[in-house]
């Protein structure tokens, strides 16, 4: 008797193969591959991250004891071997799977796009999180003298709760170099946390037409232009002014007035200083926007938790970044399914990874149907 799909030969049916054919004709991906393709190799890093193993040997031992499942769960017919999936990782174009992994951020973020929030208009946070490496293993990211590391820097949609922008770098690059490296918009909010307090960088974003909002730091030289009044309302607003930078080396790098608000947490205790090029919005919905980047910090503890992040499959960089970015695009899998459950009740579990057992044992009853795009 049938019983429907295989769980993750379901989850595989929400994904655009044609869109990812597309990409890798045009990297060439493929060319003089007879077995083992780009979308084989996509698929078991796929299965290797929601199965939580630790290694590509393990990945394929799991694959070879379930290899007379192989073509219902959507792998090739064909034995798959360590040292395919091994040289694979190694020398096959890592954009292919970046490109892809963009495109399903695209695809995920217009389908929560009408996430409600507080406010109107574009949200981002952007911040970074390291990732160790073992020195001896990893050269070519060398950190300090004792270890390796890598940066994956991350522009985080607060409305609709999606990395819009991945960027890794090795850890010993400073954050503040990385915000030449974002695809700002116009008419589009970026917070920041005081890391990132580049004054020069701040005004660039001024000049195309976007705001911002960092912590200020202190013993910032200013004059005040007005708003020098202590405020008493309800919001836990204590000042809100406009300033004029006065250092010589400050005012050069920011030449424009600056909107300074203090803000009082009552529920820390202590209060924030909070700088932004924006005159518009309420100063308590200034201080609402900077507490959603948290929601980055969030993101970068769950991807840590439920993907593979922390343990890398290979020792090159080309492997490392083409398993970061299967990640990501495992990990935007979940907000596809999150988006349709709106519409078709699905249970509980499609939220969580599923059990190493389930993909490839029961299906999803309510999903059997349902074909997906692409």
């Amino acid at each position: 008797m049938n019983a429907g799909k295989y769980i993750f030969s379901q989850l595989v049916s929400f994904l655009p193969k044609r869109v990812f054919d597309g990409i890798v004709k045009r990297h060439e991906g493929d060319k003089w591959v007879k077995h083992f393709t780009c979308w084989n190799q996509l698929l078991v890093m796929m299965f290797g991250q929601l199965a939580g193993c630790d290694s590509l040997r393990e990945v394929v031992a799991i694959i070879d004891a379930i290899k007379s499942k192989s073509c219902h769960l959507g792998f090739s017919s064909g034995d798959i071997k360590l040292s395919n999936l091994s040289y694979a990782n190694a020398n096959r174009d890592y954009k292919i799977f970046e490109e892809f992994a963009y495109y399903m951020i695209n695809l995920a973020q217009s389908k929560r796009i009408t996430r409600p929030f507080e406010l109107n208009g574009k949200f981002y946070a952007f911040d970074s999180t390291t990732i160790d490496l073992c020195m001896s293993l990893f050269e070519w990211a060398y950190f300090r003298k004792t270890k390796s590391g890598i940066k994956v820097h991350t522009l985080f949609d607060v409305v609709t709760q999606i990395p819009t922008y991945i960027h890794i770098t090795e850890a010993r690059l400073h954050d503040m170099k990385t915000m030449d490296e974002i695809p700002y918009e116009p008419n589009a909010f970026y917070i920041f946390d005081k890391g990132y307090y580049d004054l020069a960088r701040l005004y660039r974003i001024q000049s195309i037409g976007s705001m911002f909002i960092i912590r200020a730091k202190e013993h910032l030289k200013y004059e005040i232009v007005s708003g020098d009044e202590l405020l008493d309302g309800d919001d836990n607003v204590l000042l809100d002014q406009t300033i004029r930078l006065k250092g010589p080396l400050t005012k050069k790098k920011y030449p424009s007035e600056l909107r300074r608000i203090v803000y009082y947490a009552p529920e820390q205790k202590r209060t924030f200083t909070f700088l932004t090029n924006d005159f518009t919005i309420k100063a308590k919905d200034i201080a609402m926007l900077y507490k959603q980047r948290w929601q980055v910090e969030l993101f970068f503890r769950w991807i840590k938790k439920h993907l593979r992040v922390l343990s890398f499959w290979g020792t090159s960089e080309n492997a490392v970044r083409i398993q970061i970015y299967v990640a990501v695009i495992t990990g935007h899998r979940r907000a596809r399914l999150s988006a349709w459950k709106n519409n078709v009740q699905c249970p509980p579990s499609t939220e969580q990874s599923p059990d190493r057992q389930d993909l490839h044992q029961r299906p999803f009853q309510r999903l059997r149907n349902y074909r997906g795009y692409g």
